[in-house]
């Protein structure tokens, strides 16, 4: 009986481990998620959010707080929140600096505001953030790369 009640423990801190420890990897960063016949026009878009540190810091507040993009995405970016943990493929990570580089403010805005198919990121403005808000959250995370 102590062998069986050993063996279960072992089983379940071992199933604990594999559910807690489990990240899917980031869909491929630099694949695009606008589709090809509207990537044209959300290339075009600029970011009318002027990088500084009042509209940075604004970009901050949201997506910590109102827009609750850290909960998939960490507070730091890094596509390690803690609701992320459990989504397949994971978060994007904002801190890659190739990321960055391959993506226009106008295609991050059109996921926002659009979703991502294929993965759990939904529409957000204008059901959650004002369209304002989403650039003023995209100026901000341009300031995560690394």
């Amino acid at each position: 009986m102590k062998k069986v009640a050993v063996l279960i423990l072992a089983f379940t801190l071992m199933a604990f481990y594999v559910v807690n420890s489990y990240s899917a990897a980031e869909k491929d960063p630099l694949a695009s998620r606008v589709p090809a016949d509207q990537m044209a026009a959300a290339k075009a878009m600029k970011n009318p959010v002027a990088s500084n540190p009042a509209n940075i810091a604004k970009g901050k507040e949201l997506f910590t707080g109102k827009a609750t993009c850290f909960t998939c995405h960490g507070e730091n970016g890094d596509g390690n929140g803690p609701a992320g943990a459990a989504l397949d493929p994971s978060p994007r990570n904002f801190t890659n600096g190739k990321f960055h580089a391959a993506k226009t403010d106008g295609e991050l805005f059109w996921v926002v505001k659009n979703g991502s198919a294929g993965t759990s990121m939904i529409s957000y403005a204008p059901s959650v953030i004002t369209e304002q808000e989403a650039w003023e959250i995209i100026t901000f995370v341009r300031t995560l790369k690394k």
